[in-house]
């Protein structure tokens, strides 16, 4: 087996030795050696040792009630720093130049590959100039570190970086060592674990953190690389105002299900965006008005600001003046109504402008080397942020609309919306968005449910468009429901079109999602309203909550397919918005080969999809890795876009088709027929503890009941923790036993060959499966689950071992990933860690589910620890 990087296991030993010299300063050595016990036994009994397995679990058992939080919360923090030192070590073999496989398919390398292909070296250029890509920000509560520990990991990762030279001192070195002892003490004595659930407009301050700390960096960084591989490529350069990433955000507009996020918390969100965008852009302009003291100037430049010694700093002082006066304002108009004063920017315009004349100046003066640097940055900050720093997307439940509607037509004498067959809703919907007359009378006073629609409506008129994303229509199954969001917004005083995106998100929604799209574009008018392209949104893990991913994921294949085919023949522009999350049962994996397994003609030029929760922070939580993803994002949606991959064979079709319809099988039979199922599930992992942990402002259930109540984190979540990651592989065992037994070996070998969207399901299938275990999950059955549940329990793994073997055949390996012995080595490395706090978790539960143990008892304390814990092990928690 391949051992990990020397380097990388330097840094992981030191950070663990000074976490150590903590633990002991504040516990004794007697506490710190039963840890060396605890993670040496852990060790063993993963390899076999009968011994080794004995002592873990006799120091355990030694372990006394006040010491089982301090336990949990060393090995949390173990994890936590072996997490940081592999960030690092991703980031300095980008820098010093080594092989990494994530960027084999990076610009440079593709650009070549593409004109091989046939295309012109200038329509490259110009496809790059025009590429579309939007990461929306969503705040879904997986990310289980507090900003706080955030904030010194980061500082551990720079000090790793200050370490890793090879001509420092002695002293330096020791200085160095200091700074991350101290470091790692601070987290040490900070609580992992928030007392209270964030807000959600804590959730938008910290999405905008991650902006300020390192998108902010990474972005210019990503497109100065771009500009210079399209000049080496192409011979021109990146133009001025292109943008091909831009960002959004679900943090403050994602009302779908929660009540914390009103009309003013939305209004609050964009101008806090604004206030913060201000602020960024100020320190950009006062380090050019300190750079830009040079004299000559363009006669352009000049008819501006007159006969001034330091015009460009003559012309940047009054675009300060404008963003203070900016950032005052929006600052102060959270607390008020306060309209915008005449200095207020408005218009992205406005920023831009002067800047870009400094850039025409120093060009034609021929200041080259000083108009590309700083300058240059700011300008592509402004291209790609805005005045707004992200564009806050609305989401809301299709339920609410139609509430909100049913009360109008009873109100006005019309009957009950609710009641009214398709038809008659869109005739109604149709003639009221074409009638000049406002809808609602002055004396109509809403219910509060639907004041609240019509304010947040209100909210989105008085809103610049710049500031906006779209209005994503959650559990839409009809055309009505797209058009009952454009008469709310009218009604409200909406005179602009808006992207509103049907999210699709169960098995029969995606199935039907087409003729939805199709029954929409052939209404009379309403193309009229399209705010440029449709916009579809297709949800992954509801989709794999409700169907399994087997069958979801050949649904979300088809409907983009049929939306594809529909628009092309309507001439209409389609934009398809991926809701994907973190881990493979919702939909997660490597951004590059999930990219490039869409189907054909599905990505042209444009890419809209969701980064959530834990996996924003792991992407893009420090400049490096961001500027890694963002290359990975342009280089995918460029490949995908102009070397699409195959159309998929008819009876590859077929085959996925059987695959699908035995895998829904197979997986509704247990998670939604087996009786006993929701008692197991609830007995078998922390459900229900997990829904008081405080991660996110959003309530863990949207309605009290079972399964279907769940939302999709928290579903994953639980199973995430126990190692059994049912929802990610349950129904894929049958799927593939079936197809095995049907002698489909051979054209199963096929697809994972030549279809990158069977290739890519097959390979996220291997890695969760890798990361489950089995015989940890029969422990939490054993210590929790009662006797008559166990046998369900006891199928389960059996149903996991089938998969494994189903898989393995398939791949013609010895085990899983036994083609990437650096990642089982990393597997192996966190699971000395992980296998303890599973223990202590599993005893933690049995423990604090007792009847008299109070809700903030020390035991909850430790067991959610345990929980950020192994989220913290496994890296990707829902």
């Amino acid at each position: 087996m391949a051992k990990i990087d020397v380097r990388l296991r330097e840094n992981v030993h030191l950070l663990g030795e000074l976490l150590g010299r903590t633990i002991r300063e504040q516990h004794g050595d007697l506490f710190f050696e039963k840890i060396e016990l605890i993670r040496k036994g852990a060790k063993a009994a993963r390899q076999g040792s009968a011994d080794g397995a004995a002592q873990l679990a006799a120091t355990l058992d030694s372990l006394s009630e006040g010491e089982l939080l301090p336990m949990s919360r060393a090995f949390n923090q173990f994890l936590n720093l072996a997490n940081i030192a592999e960030q690092y070590h991703r980031v300095r073999r980008h820098r010093e130049g080594e092989a990494a496989p994530f960027e084999e398919s990076m610009l440079s390398g593709l650009l070549g590959r593409l004109e091989a292909a046939g295309h012109a070296p200038r329509q490259l250029a110009r496809q790059v100039a025009q590429l579309d890509i939007e990461l929306v920000l969503t705040a879904h509560p997986t990310e289980v570190s507090r900003r706080t520990l955030i904030q010194k990991y980061d500082a551990i990762t720079a000090q790793l970086a200050a370490r890793d030279h090879a001509d420092l001192s002695p002293g330096e070195l020791a200085r160095i060592e200091l700074n991350l002892q101290r470091l790692i003490a601070e987290a040490w004595h900070t609580e992992e674990i928030r007392r209270c659930r964030p807000t959600p407009l804590e959730e938008a301050k910290w999405g905008f953190a991650t902006i300020e700390g390192s998108l902010w960096q990474a972005l210019p960084n990503v497109l100065r690389q771009t500009d210079a591989i399209l000049r080496n490529a192409a011979g021109q350069p990146l133009p001025l105002e292109a943008a091909p990433i831009r960002f959004a955000s679900w943090m403050g507009g994602d009302r779908d299900g929660n009540p914390n996020v009103t009309a003013k918390v939305s209004r609050t969100v964009l101008l806090l965006a604004r206030e913060v965008a201000a602020g960024l852009y100020l320190r950009d302009i006062d380090d050019l008005v300190t750079t830009l003291s040079m004299q000559n100037a363009s006669e352009e430049l000049r008819a501006r600001v007159g006969d001034s010694p330091e015009p460009y700093r003559q012309l940047l002082k009054g675009l300060r003046e404008r963003l203070l006066a900016t950032r005052d304002w929006a600052r102060m108009a959270q607390e008020s109504e306060l309209p915008p004063c005449e200095r207020v920017l408005q218009e992205n315009a406005e920023l831009s402008e002067p800047l870009a004349l400094c850039h025409r100046s120093l060009h034609a003066c021929g200041m080259h080397v000083i108009a590309d640097g700083a300058l240059l940055d700011c300008l592509r900050r402004v291209a790609t942020f805005g005045l707004f720093l992200v564009r806050l997307d609305i989401r809301q439940d299709a339920s609410w609309h139609m509430a909100a509607l049913a009360e109008i037509t009873e109100y006005l004498g019309l009957g009950d919306y609710r009641q009214w067959h398709e038809e008659r809703r869109l005739a109604f919907l149709s003639a009221e968005l074409e009638n000049p007359r406002p809808l609602l009378p002055h004396r109509y006073q809403p219910s509060p449910q639907t004041a609240e629609v019509l304010a947040t409506c209100a909210v989105i008129a008085q809103a610049p468009a710049a500031s906006l994303g779209s209005y994503v229509i959650s559990m839409a199954r009809s055309a009505s429901d797209v058009l009952a969001v454009q008469l709310l917004l009218k009604e409200a005083g909406l005179d602009r079109p808006m992207r509103v995106a049907p999210l699709f998100e169960t098995l029969d929604d995606l199935n039907a999602a087409g003729q939805v799209i199709e029954r929409l574009l052939t209404l009379p008018g309403y193309r009229a309203h399209l705010a440029g392209a449709q916009e579809v949104m297709i949800g992954y893990s509801d989709s794999a909550k409700d169907a399994g991913t087997t069958a979801a994921a050949w649904a979300q294949y088809r409907a983009q397919e049929a939306l594809v085919d529909i628009c092309a023949r309507h001439g209409v522009e389609l934009l398809l918005f991926h809701g994907r999350g973190g881990s493979v049962g919702r939909g997660g994996g490597p951004a590059h080969a999930a990219i490039l397994s869409q189907p054909p003609g599905s990505v042209k030029g444009r890419f809209r999809t969701t980064e959530q929760g834990e996996m924003i922070r792991f992407k893009f939580g420090l400049p490096g890795i961001a500027e890694q993803n963002l290359n990975i994002y342009l280089a995918a949606i460029l490949e995908a876009t102009l070397l699409p991959p195959p159309m998929p064979e008819p009876h590859w079709r077929e085959v996925m088709e059987r695959l699908a319809c035995d895998g829904v099988e197979a997986y509704r039979s247990v998670v939604r027929d087996h009786p006993q199922f929701v008692d197991y599930f609830r007995q078998a992992t922390p459900e229900q503890e997990l829904g008081r942990l405080p991660l996110g402002s959003r309530p863990a259930k949207r309605r009290e009941g079972g399964v279907e109540s769940l939302r999709a984190i928290p579903w994953i979540f639980a199973w995430t923790q126990t190692r059994l990651m049912l929802p990610a592989w349950l129904g894929w065992e049958r799927a593939l036993e079936n197809a095995l037994d049907r002698g489909e070996q051979q054209v199963l070998e096929s697809m994972r060959r030549q279809w990158p969207f069977f290739a890519t399901r097959i390979d996220m299938l291997e890695m969760v499966l890798a990361k489950t275990d089995a015989e940890i999950a029969g422990r939490y059955d054993a210590r929790l689950v009662d006797e008559p549940l166990l046998e369900l329990g006891a199928r389960l793994r059996d149903r996991l071992s089938r998969a494994v073997r189903a898989v393995t055949g398939l791949t013609g390996q010895s085990q899983l990933l036994a083609h990437s012995p650096e990642t089982l080595e990393a597997f192996s490395l966190r699971n000395t860690y992980l296998d303890p706090l599973h223990l202590m978790q599993i005893e933690l539960l049995a423990r604090s589910r007792q009847p008299d143990v109070p809700v903030d008892s020390p035991l909850e304390q430790a067991l959610l620890v345990s929980v950020a814990g192994i989220a913290a092990g496994l890296r990707n928690t829902g």
